[in-house]
């Protein structure tokens, strides 16, 4: 097993307030400086390739589609990613798949400036960028507790969240604003070029020489890995909701672009407004896990957010009011903040260390994969039907009924202390 090799002995650290304690890490401080830029630029390629395409093609399909050419990498790769995870340098994974992310950006930047772009060229690229992402997501997750320590998980992860949800206000609307006056070509060079601050990060940190854990088999370690979180009930639970989570409530994002030009009569600065509006309610949810986490009641406002979000996707469905779809996306990001955030906190300090990698590679699966798949699938459904609305609508339906299924069997689970095992101390 390899060791926490980057948490920062104790006199280096930095003397900060409690809600920003994971920040005493140096590491953890330039992996969140890096990713402070990167997720702005990662979120104004997302809002301008969503109007890109539907300028492209004009169908909702390819909306789903380009989804699911990103996600489908992820499906098929992050269990053998995360299994890798446990098994090699996790920095080094960082800086591949990083730079991936980049040549990708920047080749489709050059190809809008030329006028030269077409749908396909972006079906590839979002195809490479979800290799890259398969590989990237355990990685990072599991990296995180061995820059920060279990002590400060939670905080650090509601701290990457705080990040991603900022960039998600300000990239989109910056986006908007961007494609109606100039195109999305700005958008695609601005993310990346961003990507160098995560990569200089990640080769500025300080870290102890790996030590790879004994030789076994990839195929071998995806099996321990499976057998874990089938036979760990706690575990198998805590996936299986998230996995309902993500199949019936972020299946609709793909979608959004035409919610907004075709349901909401938006234009592209509109469509980033409607981002923008879900991303801040996100913040608020990001950041009350970092201010008053430790505080919260955290398995009831877990639950809450689970049996809440789809009811308010559904009421989404429903408006044609601009101000009133605004107020409910702020409340299904704050919904699903919570939701992701307070699940992943859960799954990681649940699992054993030499199992984190696996377990985290099926988790980024359902959430960056499945979700995706879903949404391609609702898309097909929404293309044939004419009415897109009607079909969230009913997906959501039926997604809180599973949902509530499986919030009994959380209840009725007997709450054992899960056995962690602690982490090294450096």
């Amino acid at each position: 097993m390899s060791s926490p090799h980057s948490i920062s002995p104790p006199h280096r650290r930095l003397r900060v307030p409690h809600a920003l304690r994971a920040l005493r890490h140096r590491n953890y401080r330039l992996l969140f400086a890096g990713q402070l830029i990167a997720h702005i630029g990662f979120w104004m390629q997302a809002t301008a390739q969503g109007w890109l395409v539907l300028r492209l093609t004009d169908a909702p399909f390819w909306l789903g589609a380009i989804a699911a050419a990103q996600s489908l990498p992820v499906l098929i790769l992050s269990a053998p990613a995360g299994a890798l995870a446990d098994r090699v340098p996790k920095r080094t994974l960082l800086l591949v798949t990083q730079g991936t992310a980049m040549v990708m950006a920047l080749l489709l930047a050059l190809l809008i400036f030329s006028d030269a772009v077409r749908v396909w060229h972006v079906l590839i690229a979002a195809l490479m960028v979800g290799i890259a992402s398969a590989f990237e997501n355990p990685a990072r997750q599991a990296f995180t507790i061995e820059l920060v320590g279990r002590d400060d998980l939670m905080n650090a992860i509601a701290l990457d969240s705080t990040v991603m949800n900022g960039a998600r206000i300000i990239g989109p609307a910056v986006a908007g604003a961007v494609v109606a006056a100039t195109g999305e070509g700005p958008a695609f060079l601005f993310n990346g070029l961003s990507v160098l601050a995560v990569i200089g990060g990640l080769l500025m940190m300080r870290l102890r020489q790996f030590v790879a854990p004994p030789r076994r088999s990839n195929w071998q370690q995806m099996r321990e890995g499976f057998a874990y979180m089938r036979h760990d009930v706690r575990v198998r639970l805590l996936l299986l909701q998230i996995t309902t989570h993500c199949i019936f409530g972020l299946a609709y994002f793909p979608l959004m672009p035409y919610f907004a030009r075709n349901v909401l009569s938006a234009d592209a600065q509109g469509f980033g407004i409607l981002a923008a509006t879900n991303a801040a309610g996100a913040l608020v949810a990001a950041l009350m896990i970092t201010l008053v986490g430790d505080r919260l009641p955290r398995a009831g406002i877990r639950s809450v957010a689970l049996l809440s979000y789809m009811l308010l996707l559904g009421a989404f469905t429903l408006t044609r009011s601009f101000e009133l779809a605004m107020a409910l996306l702020a409340a299904i990001g704050w919904a699903g903040i919570m939701v992701l955030t307070l699940t992943n906190t859960l799954l990681q300090m649940t699992v054993p260390d030499d199992m984190r990698g696996r377990v985290m590679g099926v988790y980024m699966l359902v959430v960056m994969g499945v979700s995706q798949v879903s949404g391609l699938f609702l898309s097909s459904i929404a293309d044939v039907l004419g009415n897109v609305p009607l079909v969230v609508g009913c997906w959501a339906l039926v997604g809180w009924f599973v949902q509530v299924y499986l919030f009994v069997l959380w209840r009725r689970m007997p709450y054992a202390t899960p056995q962690i095992a602690p982490l090294p101390r450096a």
